[in-house]
């Protein structure tokens, strides 16, 4: 429903002279129109579905005082304009008398519409002042006074009426909506395991919905307390807005559980395979480590003066963890599997890791060795293209390079010095003489 402006009105002329005919006449015009504004004015305040909730709701706090008094202002707004009405009417009847009115007649109508000639009752005129202030006995006033009066009353009473129904249409409807999907988020998280009691989500869940009872209960009780007057510093009727701030803390906080029943339920979901992941990676992490033991152990065996580290075996506690996972996919405890998992993926590819490291730390011996066999042979190769693998030289230290890298235990210091001087004496001997005569004077 729209909201009706102010009354109109203009200001007062105390010591204006006696009016002619036709200023009578038009004065007479202006104030009908007025009138008929007034009137369409508190009919629509009567009539406004902001007002029927208030008379119709259990009130407290603030709302309960600002409604009192606005009725109270209600109440003289139409003993006003009942006096107005009859002021009018004094004159128009007065005016109809004749035609051409005598100068007493426009003497009269002159006092009647711009003098103070409208008697209003005590209680009416002590309620209906600015401030509210002590009552007079018949304070009288002008007919522009009374719409002043009026105006005043108006906004006040109108103010309190439009800030309670922008509360009422804005949260309580919003709260009902929230607290509908805080039902189905929590029936989806009881269905995971995310219970009062049990996770700190089921608590904060339960939390939420009290908080919601009490702002719903709070705010159809006493809707300004959650207004918010304009800063802007506007005077007309419900210059503001609502106070969404409990609501949107409410919100933001149902979200984040949303959220993390959301992750939860992609844990249950996904569990199986993430458990199969699980047990593969630390699985491929013990043979590693079995594989770097035993290798440890034939390093030891091949290869002398060399420090070989010692190869921890497979991780307890992981293991241990991996069977409570199961565990709590078993009984369903997917709450306490979701943070469970998260950690163990990480710790289990941090452990392959670690193994994997063991064994090639285990193993460099053995690959030095390796590299080494492969350099002697691929010297002997080339040494055998030029033709010269029966060098007496070059046989005899081939041959010792070789005994050495083929024997057990291998010392890797000792056989890379030979195949160091085989390295060197090949190269030497696969050097191209000078051509003849080079030199000669």
């Amino acid at each position: 429903m729209g909201v009706p402006g102010p009354f109109p009105g203009s200001p007062g002329r105390p010591d204006a002279p006696v009016l002619d005919r036709e200023e009578v006449d038009r004065a007479l015009a202006r104030l009908g129109a007025e009138y008929e504004a007034i009137e369409t004015s508190l009919l629509a305040l009567q009539d406004h579905a902001g007002r029927r909730l208030l008379e119709g709701a259990e009130l407290s706090g603030t709302t309960k005082e600002r409604w009192a008094a606005a009725e109270r202002s209600i109440t003289v707004l139409w003993s006003l304009f009942d006096a107005y009405t009859a002021a009018l009417e004094a004159a128009r009847e007065l005016r109809e008398r004749r035609r051409w009115p005598s100068a007493e007649d426009l003497a009269e109508l002159t006092e009647l519409l711009h003098g103070e000639g409208v008697t209003v009752p005590g209680a009416a005129a002590a309620d209906g002042g600015p401030e509210g202030g002590p009552a007079q006995r018949g304070e009288r006033f002008s007919l522009e006074g009374l719409v002043e009066r009026m105006n005043g009353l108006y906004a006040r009473s109108l103010d309190v009426i439009v800030a309670a129904d922008a509360v009422w249409s804005a949260l309580p409807a919003r709260i009902d909506l929230l607290s509908a999907e805080l039902q189905r988020t929590r029936s989806l998280a009881h269905s995971v395991g995310v219970r009062p009691g049990e996770h700190p989500a089921g608590d904060d869940l339960e939390r939420i919905t009290e908080e919601l009872l009490r702002l719903r209960e709070r705010v159809i009780a006493d809707p300004l307390a959650f207004w918010v007057s304009s800063s802007t510093g506007s005077s007309a009727p419900g210059g503001g807005r609502p106070d969404t701030g409990r609501y949107d803390r409410a919100a933001r906080a149902l979200e984040e559980i949303r959220r993390e029943v959301a992750a939860v339920l992609d844990v249950r979901q996904d569990a199986e395979r993430r458990l199969m992941q699980l047990r593969d990676v630390l699985s491929r992490a013990d043979r590693t480590l079995t594989e770097a033991r035993q290798a440890r152990g034939e390093v030891l065996a091949k290869i002398a003066a060399s420090e070989v580290p010692a190869v921890s075996g497979p991780s307890t506690a992981l293991h241990e963890q991996l069977a409570a996972a199961a565990d709590y996919r078993r009984r369903a405890q997917w709450h306490r599997l979701s943070p469970l998992l998260d950690s163990l993926e990480e710790r289990a590819e941090d452990e392959l890791h670690r193994a994997r490291e063991s064994l090639t730390a285990v193993t460099a011996p053995l690959a030095v060795r390796a590299e080494l066999r492969g350099r002697l042979d691929a010297y002997r190769a080339k040494v055998a293209r030029h033709g010269m693998a029966e060098d007496p030289l070059l046989t005899e230290r081939y041959d010792l390079a070789r005994r050495m890298l083929w024997s057990a235990p291998c010392d890797l210091r000792a056989a890379e010095q030979a195949v160091w001087r085989y390295q060197q004496a090949a190269a030497e001997a696969l050097v191209p003489p000078p051509p003849e005569g080079r030199g000669e004077s």
